[in-house]
């Protein structure tokens, strides 16, 4: 009788949790995405613009897992608890043992620097792993939100004027 109930609510919260159409977003252009993605500063120093973002990525808690200042690649990654306990006391509740539900995830990040005349061009990427109580990958997607880039790059250029003022 429990797992009915159970079974009951979690369908009311489907049908009730329904988007309306109006707040269907349309998918972004490859274009737009690099866009957001892309920042120039007005310097051809590569190696500082690549300090400055290892500094922000681990100022925002990234782990950094590669730097090759030849490349300007910059890889990271930063691990986030997402559990929610209402939604694992439920599964628990319906599945048992088998129960899956969303226990972590990672962000991982890749930036790309490269001289381009006296600038430096600056894309980076981000994308989310969500993981399953069990350590299995529930979803992979990238994030394509504008306003995410908009505040990192933000602490980039802050990051940029703190290198070049050897604060």
């Amino acid at each position: 009788m429990k797992k009915i109930i159970a079974v009951f609510i979690m369908l009311s919260f489907v049908v009730l949790g329904c988007v309306p159409q109006s707040a269907i977003v349309p998918e972004k252009t490859q274009l737009q995405i690099r866009e957001f993605q892309t920042r120039s500063y007005e310097t051809n120093d590569t190696k500082m613009v690549m300090k400055a973002l290892l500094n922000v990525l681990q100022d925002d808690g990234f782990i950094v897992k590669n730097a090759n200042t030849e490349l300007g690649l910059l890889t990271s990654t930063k691990e986030v608890d997402v559990q929610n306990s209402g939604e694992a006391i439920l599964s628990t509740l319906l599945a048992g043992d088998k129960a899956r539900y969303k226990k972590n995830s990672i962000i991982e990040c890749s930036a790309n620097v490269s001289e381009f005349g006296k600038e430096t061009k600056v894309r980076v990427n981000f994308q989310v792993k969500t993981l399953d109580n069990q350590g299995g990958v529930m979803n992979v997607k990238p994030i394509e939100d504008g306003n995410y880039y908009q505040t990192f790059f933000s602490k980039v250029d802050k990051g940029i004027f703190i290198q070049k003022e050897k604060l």
